[in-house]
């Protein structure tokens, strides 16, 4: 896999706030996520639903099988209905792979978008250092409505990119554990498991977010 420095970085900010690396919602596969996604919060945000204006989808372990560029069969009724929900700029797809430096030319992102139909960030710095470039995409794309990050709905396999970048937004993280391929087979899965278990021992909660602006 190749080197993250935005993750390394980044992950020195959980020293502090371990909470950072806490979702508010865990999923066990893409195919359980709830559409809307706002309803994945209710609990975390009292009994109301939070406002979800725009969802951020991770590609490998989440709603694909890594180093492939489309849509797992069994998730595809659930991601055909998300962007019925969440049309045009609304649901964008940001990959520490496609659309990264990683991809030369962008060829992998082209595919991904033809493959989905959906847009896929082109992005500077890598999850989760990128969550300004998602920003300011997403409250200049005049279809989104976005305003503030706590309209953001973040859905990642990740505890330290996707679910640490959400956080460090503002906006809600959904924490898919297994994915197309168990967590069990995935080392960094068992690690990330072991984590959140931890954070739930000690009694730390996932932070709420607020309505601050960037």
């Amino acid at each position: 896999m190749p080197f993250n420095l935005s993750a390394t970085v980044n992950i020195l900010r959980t020293l502090k706030n371990p909470a950072l690396l806490y979702p508010q919602c865990t999923i066990s596969t893409f195919d359980q996520l709830p559409v809307p996604v706002s309803k994945a919060f209710v609990g975390a945000a009292g009994e109301k639903e939070p406002d979800i204006r725009a969802v951020i989808l991770d590609k490998d372990n989440c709603f694909s099988i890594p180093h492939e560029l489309e849509v797992y069969p069994a998730y595809r009724e659930t991601f055909e209905r998300l962007k019925k929900e969440y049309p045009g700029n609304r649901l964008l797809i940001v990959s520490n792979s496609a659309g990264t430096w990683d991809d030369p030319g962008n060829k992998e992102a082209d595919l991904l978008e033809k493959n989905t139909g959906v847009k896929v960030l082109r992005h500077a710095t890598k999850k989760p250092g990128c969550y300004n470039e998602i920003f300011e995409f997403l409250k200049k794309s005049p279809d989104t409505g976005v305003t503030r990050p706590d309209q953001i709905a973040v859905v990642g396999d990740r505890l330290a990119t996707d679910v640490l970048m959400a956080n460090m937004m503002g906006s809600w993280a959904v924490w898919v554990k297994d994915g197309p391929r168990p967590a069990n087979e995935k080392l960094y899965g068992k690690i990330e498991a072991g984590i959140k278990g931890m954070l739930e021992r000690r009694g730390w909660e996932p932070p709420v977010p607020s309505s601050r602006t960037l």
